[in-house]
């Protein structure tokens, strides 16, 4: 547990109390960590957590573009489809199923390049698979890197504040997050590199992908609908790149045990499944927690999961290699266990009937 507990740089306001329980830090006191890890000026090994805002903010301009000049209905619903269920799936799919939990495996490195690259980039993939492996360990305990008791904003700037991983590791231990990260295909620096620039990731191939991405997609929704689409989904990928920094904040219940009987059967942490970023993304919170390694959380009729049948279908055309199905064994035991013989009476004979129902 000690790589679990260092692997993350401790913000200013540590992790714990004095009593050993979660520090909770004033939103002043947050906001002056988020603003001294985003200074490349004072360190250029905030250089993540630059670029990471910098990108919510370069979409902004696209968002006012699209709302005061571009503005249609048919736009509207081409944005709103885009950044909840596009940009949500592929969140689900690549940055959570794959690069954190490596739920499933491509047939070969093309395939992983297409799914890469779904979308335009937004999120640096060391900031998010690294910590989640942290907030997995230590869900809802001091150290969670999101941890929903510590308040909204807590959560919200978590990307800057408590996600980065520690500038401080011995080679050992950055041989392991390069390890977690080998499989996403991310340039990774060396260690000589990692201790000058603070990162996992190499900053010049990342900035050059994040261009490249944009580039390439922008070109395309320009030539498929012009500078009015361009704009649209442009936009509509800032306003998910914002909202995603809440998820994790609702998902744990605001910090508050939320969990249904019959809905969330995961007790070991305060993960809830929600309708709709389980609707929209796949994202069936609770499941998730119980079976992280699974490439499908929608284990219910009732549960949607896009992410799921992307996986599937890249399965059927041979660009997934292997996956992993948890459903069954939800089904076994959590399922199963509640249902319980009932007796009912024969109307005509008022002799009994066994009958299994559900309960729940």
């Amino acid at each position: 547990m000690a790589f679990i507990h260092n692997v993350l740089e401790e913000p200013s306001y540590g992790w714990k109390d004095e009593n050993g329980n979660l520090s909770k830090p004033t939103n002043k006191q947050i906001l002056k960590e988020f603003l001294t890890r985003i200074n490349v000026f004072k360190d250029k090994k905030n250089w993540l957590s630059f670029v990471s805002w910098l990108m919510v903010f370069t979409l902004a301009p696209f968002l006012l573009l699209f709302v005061f000049k571009y503005f249609s209905i048919k736009l509207l619903l081409i944005a709103f489809l885009y950044s909840m269920v596009v940009m949500g799936s592929h969140g689900t799919i690549w940055y959570h199923r794959y690069c954190t939990h490596g739920a499933y495996k491509f047939r070969n490195n093309f395939w992983r390049f297409v799914t890469q690259n779904l979308t335009l980039k937004i999120i640096p993939e060391e900031i998010y698979a690294i910590s989640h492996h942290v907030h997995h360990a230590l869900s809802d305990t001091p150290g969670d890197p999101y941890n929903a008791q510590g308040g909204f904003l807590y959560c919200f700037l978590a990307d800057a504040n408590h996600q980065p991983v520690n500038r401080n590791m011995t080679e050992r231990e950055f041989n392991r997050c390069v390890t977690l990260m080998k499989h996403t295909g991310v340039t990774t620096n060396t260690y000589a590199q990692y201790k000058k620039w603070g990162s996992i990731a190499n900053p010049f191939h990342a900035i050059v992908g994040v261009l490249a991405s944009w580039a390439f997609w922008f070109t395309a929704f320009y030539l498929m609908g012009g500078i009015g689409l361009a704009c649209a989904i442009f936009g509509a990928a800032g306003f998910w790149a914002v909202g995603v920094r809440t998820f994790n904040y609702e998902g744990h219940g605001k910090g508050e045990d939320k969990r249904r009987e019959g809905v969330d059967h995961n007790l070991k942490d305060m993960s809830i499944n929600q309708l709709w970023p389980g609707i929209v993304a796949g994202e069936w919170h609770n499941n998730h927690h119980l079976f992280p390694k699974s490439a499908r959380s929608g284990f219910k009729a009732y549960q949607v999961d896009t992410a799921w049948y992307y996986i599937k279908f890249m399965s059927l055309i041979g660009a997934v290699s292997h996956y992993k199905d948890s459903k069954a064994q939800f089904i076994k035991e959590y399922v199963k266990p509640a249902l319980k013989p009932e007796t009912e009476y024969c109307p005509l004979t008022g002799k009994p009937i066994f009958a299994t129902v559900k309960i729940n």
